[in-house]
C-alpha cells in the first residue's frame, strides 16, 4: 500500500495517468489526473464548493492557486481571466506536471506551474483561491499561510475552502490573530466553509 500523501514532493505510487471529464468555468473539459496527487479521481467536493462560491477573478494581474493539485482552480482562473498570469504552486512535482499538461491540452498559455521557491521574490498577488492542504498538519499549514497570505497586494483577497470539522473556524481566528488579516466566513455548503481573507 502506498504511503504517498498529496503533499509528497515525488510520489512513489505508479504514475498512471487517466482522463476525466470535469465541469469548470461553465464548460465541460477533458483533463488528466493521476494517483499521488490531491483528488486523483477528478474534481473534489471542497474545490467544487469554492468554485461555486467565489466572485469572478480580476481580469488581469497575478493570481495564485496555492496547493494546485492537478489544477481545477488554476484552470478555472486561467479560463475566466485569460489576460492574467495564474501561478499554480505545489510541492508535488507530479501535480505540477499534470497542471502543465492540462494547461497545454486546453490552450491556456497564461499558467505558470511552479515549486514554491520558483515564484519570483517580491511578486505580489491580486487574488488567491485555494483549497489548502489541511492534512499536512497544523504547523506546516500555518507556515504555508504565513509565507503566502502576506504576499497579497493591497486590497487583494484570498478565498479559502476548509472543511468545518477540520477546523475552519479556528483557522479563521488564527489568520486574524497571527497575520493581522481580516477574515469573513462567506458561505457554508456540504460541510465546507468558504473564508475570505482581505489584505
Amino acid at each position: 500500500m502506498s504511503t504517498d500523501h498529496y503533499f509528497t514532493a515525488q510520489p512513489a505510487s505508479d504514475d498512471e495517468r487517466r482522463t476525466r471529464t470535469v465541469h469548470l468555468a461553465g464548460r465541460e473539459l477533458e483533463v488528466e489526473v493521476a494517483p499521488g496527487v490531491f483528488s486523483p479521481g477528478g474534481l473534489d467536493k471542497g474545490t467544487a464548493v469554492l468554485l461555486n462560491g467565489v466572485p469572478a477573478p480580476p481580469p488581469s494581474g497575478n493570481l495564485l492557486d496555492l496547493g494546485c493539485g492537478w489544477g481545477p482552480i488554476t484552470i478555472s482562473l486561467a479560463l475566466e481571466a485569460p489576460h492574467a498570469t495564474v501561478w499554480a504552486v505545489d510541492v508535488n512535482e507530479r501535480a505540477l506536471d499534470l497542471v502543465r499538461r492540462n494547461a497545454e491540452r486546453l490552450g491556456l498559455g497564461n499558467v505558470r506551474a511552479v515549486l514554491p521557491d520558483d515564484v519570483p521574490d517580491g511578486l505580489e498577488f491580486d487574488l488567491c483561491w485555494s483549497n489548502p492542504p489541511i492534512r499536512v498538519g497544523k504547523q506546516a499549514l500555518h507556515d504555508l499561510l504565513t509565507r503566502w497570505l502576506p504576499r497579497l497586494a493591497d486590497g487583494a483577497e484570498a478565498w479559502l475552502v476548509v472543511q468545518k470539522n477540520l477546523g475552519s473556524d479556528s483557522l479563521a481566528r488564527w489568520i486574524t490573530d497571527a497575520l493581522g488579516l481580516a477574515v469573513a466566513r462567506e458561505a457554508s455548503s456540504k460541510g465546507f466553509r468558504i473564508l475570505r481573507v482581505a489584505a
